[in-house]
């Protein structure tokens, strides 16, 4: 699984002009279900998303996690993690789980993350969204299940 986290002041995700999710402060995650991938790496993802201590403590260092200030999480299905563009110019998704195979995986990431405390707000899968949000820092963080960043 591969997972782009941005910390944000506030996000929203929305589908046919309509808001499905959104947060206040917190992080949205784009997450990335890749064909080997297992529950064991939406768990693991999960949990280090959780913990991982990039938002502001009361000093402005990074030091506290969505844990640690009961912040909120946008997470949106993007299997274009997994584009392949190192040939040619139009990417290859071969390496990308199937959306049966993903949509199981993405739920499994997100009541992880949900069964921690933390507010968790999705987007549709397979839907084509528009997401906007406001970047804090900014701060991005590339993560990945298998270890690759």
């Amino acid at each position: 699984m591969r997972a782009v986290v941005q910390r944000v002041k506030k996000a929203a995700v929305h589908v046919d002009s309509e808001v499905v999710g959104s947060i206040g402060s917190g992080f949205v995650v784009f997450l990335g279900v890749g064909q080997d991938d297992t529950a064991a790496d939406a768990h693991y993802l999960a949990d280090k998303i959780a913990g991982l201590r990039i938002l502001g403590d009361a000093h402005g260092r990074m030091n506290e996690s969505l844990r640690d200030q009961d912040a909120e999480a946008l997470v949106i299905s993007q299997f274009t993690l997994y584009g392949d563009c190192r040939r040619g110019r139009r990417p290859s998704f071969s390496s990308a789980a199937p959306p049966d195979t993903a949509e199981t995986l993405y739920s499994k990431f997100t009541q992880r993350l949900s069964s921690q405390g933390i507010y968790t707000a999705t987007g549709v899968f397979q839907a084509h969204m528009q997401v906007e949000l406001v970047n804090d820092g900014p701060v991005t963080m590339l993560l990945e299940s298998k270890g690759a960043f």
